[in-house]
């Protein structure tokens, strides 16, 4: 299996990190949204790029993972974190995990049966350090839910609600205090 490079990303990373991230959705949301729901966010694509775009020149940082593919480079992980909103200040953390996207085919621990991490657990340690953090993870993503129990984030009791497109979904706030 080849190793994949973590880096800080850039600029010009942007538009394959948001295919990526369209990508993901359709891999863990797809029996929780409709086909109109990943349309909605395709026709978005452009505004969401130029979005990210102006957070990275203003200072945000994301992380990539990449693999050296036929034609360069290819994106296939992204993660990054925020400081803690306000809203979410009586979680006693200062980090919220804002997004970790990886597709599940290249998620697969570099030495399998010997303990050693997926490509998700090494970009949310990257990301994180070890620090403490948050996540709002979709109650109903199973799989996500497990991923960050397995790495040591526990249900603090906060729940919100969806609306909007994501409207009949709820999220929950998971901590992390190592």
């Amino acid at each position: 299996m080849t190793t994949a490079r973590i880096r800080k990303a850039t600029r010009d990373d942007i538009p394959a990190a948001q295919e990526l991230k369209l990508a993901c959705w359709r891999e863990v949301y797809a029996d929780l949204r409709d086909e109109e729901f990943f349309r909605r966010a395709e026709a978005r694509l452009d505004e969401d790029i130029a979005w990210w775009q102006r957070g990275i020149d203003a200072g945000a940082e994301f992380h990539v993972a990449e693999l050296e593919g036929t034609f360069g480079p290819q994106i296939i992980g992204i993660a990054g974190a925020t400081p803690t909103l306000p809203e979410d200040a009586d979680a006693g953390v200062g980090i919220e995990m804002g997004m970790l996207y990886v597709l599940q085919k290249h998620d697969a621990p570099a030495a399998p049966g010997a303990g050693a991490p997926g490509l998700r657990a090494l970009l949310l340690e990257t990301v994180l350090q070890g620090r403490e953090a948050l996540v709002w993870v979709i109650e109903q993503d199973q799989t996500t839910l497990n991923f960050y129990r397995d790495h040591g984030f526990t249900p603090d009791g906060a729940r919100e609600s969806l609306d909007g497109e994501w409207a009949g979904l709820s999220e929950i706030r998971l901590v992390r205090r190592p």
